[in-house]
């Protein structure tokens, strides 16, 4: 378990992370998100003991990171291991040194080190390169042999730092897969840095926020959609449609959990209601399905309406245009 408690740092006079209060449980895979600056890194380097935390608590297994001595902490980074964007390599070292290098580096012996090389290369999906150089691999391939290196010491946690905003949609896809599995295989705590929300979506189970070096928001991925809280809308942008001034503008959350996603047909038939369509959309997260559905509907019906969705229990907001005819949203 890592527990982050009241956690700041500086460089200088510019602080860089602003009392940070996070736990993130064994085995989970955990997203920090933020635009560029907000402290998604730092935080990361904090973990792993690459930057010093200015003041606060951040205990890994109950070890509190500061504390450790050279030695103590040389120690501890064979647990916590990373992968960057740039998947830095030995270009002039196969892809089978490459992979050892960190085992020859601790004193393995040879057999011990080929297993586990050979291993680990069948696990990430490249069994077949061992013998070829960084040059002659794809983006891709390059981030799965850097992947492999970093779980060579059998690490309990795995930082991943951007490591695919330099990827296309279609292998940056095939890398989150293979986290996945390797979460789900080897049990490893998997901690995502990044800025793009898809990654967020598709991968990981929990999510904080982080916005000048300050933790807006956390919760689970599908919850945090589900709710829609003001920080996350603000990161995201709200895409603005046109609405009708004329009637009343409700926004329903779609889940595969609840009545909701056939809540309009249905509601629409039991009172007698005709409802304008004028948003929809659903999207994948990890294994489930959510979205949401913008309505319009005449303003008599306002209470009727209401009630019914009160007592289906569905997550829903009032929408309405603003004065400059923006779309706005009240709870």
């Amino acid at each position: 378990m890592i527990e982050i408690r009241e956690l700041q740092k500086s460089f200088g006079d510019l602080q860089v992370l602003k009392n940070i209060n996070l736990t993130i449980e064994d085995g989970e895979i955990y997203g920090l998100v933020g635009k560029s600056g907000a402290g998604k890194s730092t935080l990361l380097r904090c973990i792993n003991g690459l930057e010093h935390y200015s003041s606060g608590s951040l205990k890994v297994d109950g070890v509190e990171v500061k504390d450790l001595d050279r030695k103590g902490l040389r120690d501890f980074r064979k647990g916590v291991s990373m992968i960057f964007q740039h998947f830095p390599m030995l270009s002039r070292k196969t892809v089978y040194e490459n992979i050892a290098f960190p085992m020859r580096c601790w004193g393995y012996d040879k057999a011990t080190i080929d297993k586990r090389v050979r291993e680990l290369a069948e696990l990430v999906g490249i069994s077949e390169k061992l013998n070829q150089r960084p040059r002659q691999l794809s983006g891709g391939q390059q981030q799965r042999v850097a992947i492999a290196r970093a779980l060579t010491m059998e690490p309990k946690i795995l930082l991943s730092d951007e490591a695919t905003s330099a990827l296309d949609p279609v292998t940056t896809r095939s890398i989150l897969k293979l986290l996945r599995d390797i979460n789900e295989k080897l049990g490893i705590t998997i901690i995502i840095v990044t800025h793009q929300m898809s990654v967020i979506k598709d991968v990981c189970q929990k999510v904080s926020l982080l916005d000048q070096g300050c933790l807006v928001v956390s919760g689970k991925v599908d919850e945090l959609f589900m709710n829609q809280p003001d920080e996350l809308k603000t990161f995201l942008g709200e895409e603005k449609f046109e609405v009708d001034c004329e009637g009343i503008n409700v926004q329903i959350m779609l889940s595969e959990e609840d009545d909701s996603r056939n809540i309009v047909s249905r509601m629409s038939r039991e009172l007698g209601i005709d409802f304008t369509i004028i948003n929809g959309e659903m999207e994948r997260y990890r294994d489930k399905y959510l979205g949401s559905i913008l309505i319009n509907f005449p303003k008599e019906q306002k209470e009727k309406v209401e009630t019914y969705l009160k007592e289906s229990h569905v997550i829903w907001r009032y929408y309405h245009t603003d004065k400059e005819g923006e779309i706005c949203q009240d709870s």
